[in-house]
């Protein structure tokens, strides 16, 4: 435990720590996602995809290494034991923080495949990161406002294409895709601007979960619906370095899958994506209601 220096010092060493685990698993990343694309037969992926998701798993126990150093963390975590390595998941969770997927991968680590993110088009061409995600076979999507689309409708779409095409890779070998309902970090500016009905959550989005559904209804388990809590407040990157976090609440309930939704067609019958609605909706009262009921016991 490093916790006992002064923050500033801490939060150079988490740094470094961080930079150190990146630099060494990234290369080692890269060497086999070239050979992958080089030679794409499926026989060559099937071979390779999981040497990759073990050296990804290492990089995320370094992760978990250096937290374990530089930080004093009381973990209250309920829901995680019996989950199948060996499976799909469905992974939904509130989102408050960068920090969020740093908890997310150290508690899920070896416990459920790993963890799959839909990306902004725009994070690709982060240093060294971007490259890791794009081994990692992480989707990256474009965003559009529904006024560009309205000029360029043939724009329409393509995310939906994107989404598929990735579920298509995710059926290969057991995976676990990651989806943020709420489609950003909640801020109270956002939540405001929002006017969420919802007193801890922004609003959320059915359209990623529903075309994940629609693609892989038949592979996942469950639905594992996780719900983090930072009683003692959220923190940015930076103040998680230096040891600001001191207490992270996470609860897990695994949900069955809605097979009466899976099939439907979610952009183009409007009873469908009605259905969803109130399903993704009725999920997120009850979030809402059990992050009030942790945040003030």
């Amino acid at each position: 435990m490093l916790n006992f220096l002064p923050a500033p010092l801490v939060g150079l060493i988490a740094t470094l720590l961080m930079v150190l685990n990146v630099l060494f698993w990234v290369p080692i990343l890269l060497v086999f996602a070239i050979i992958k694309l080089i030679i794409p037969a499926k026989r060559v992926r099937l071979m390779i995809d999981p040497l990759i998701l073990r050296i990804a798993e290492s990089w995320i126990s370094g992760n978990s290494g250096w937290m374990a150093l530089t930080q004093r963390i009381t973990w209250d975590v309920q829901g995680i034991d019996g989950l199948n390595y060996r499976s799909w998941y469905l992974v939904n969770c509130n989102h408050q923080s960068w920090v969020d997927i740093l908890v997310l991968q150290h508690l899920f680590n070896r416990r459920i495949p790993l963890l799959k993110f839909f990306l902004k088009q725009q994070l690709i061409w982060v240093p060294i990161m971007g490259l890791a995600w794009w081994a990692l076979d992480f989707p990256f999507m474009r965003r559009h406002s529904e006024e560009f689309l309205k000029k360029h409708p043939e724009m329409r779409g393509k995310d939906q294409a994107t989404t598929r095409k990735a579920c298509e890779k995710f059926a290969r070998i057991p995976t676990s895709v990651m989806n943020f309902l709420e489609g950003t970090r909640f801020t109270p500016t956002k939540h405001l601007r929002q006017k969420s009905p919802y007193k801890h959550l922004l609003k959320p989005k059915a359209g990623g979960m529903a075309l994940a559904l629609n693609a892989m209804g038949d592979k996942f388990q469950a639905i594992l619906d996780v719900t983090i809590v930072y009683p003692d407040g959220p923190v940015d990157f930076w103040q998680f370095l230096t040891g600001k976090l001191k207490r992270v609440t996470v609860r897990v309930r695994p949900l069955p899958i809605p097979q009466h939704l899976v099939q439907g067609d979610y952009a183009g019958d409007p009873a469908v994506r009605e259905a969803y609605q109130q399903w993704v909706q009725q999920m997120w009262r009850e979030k809402d209601v059990q992050i009030e009921s942790l945040l003030t016991r």
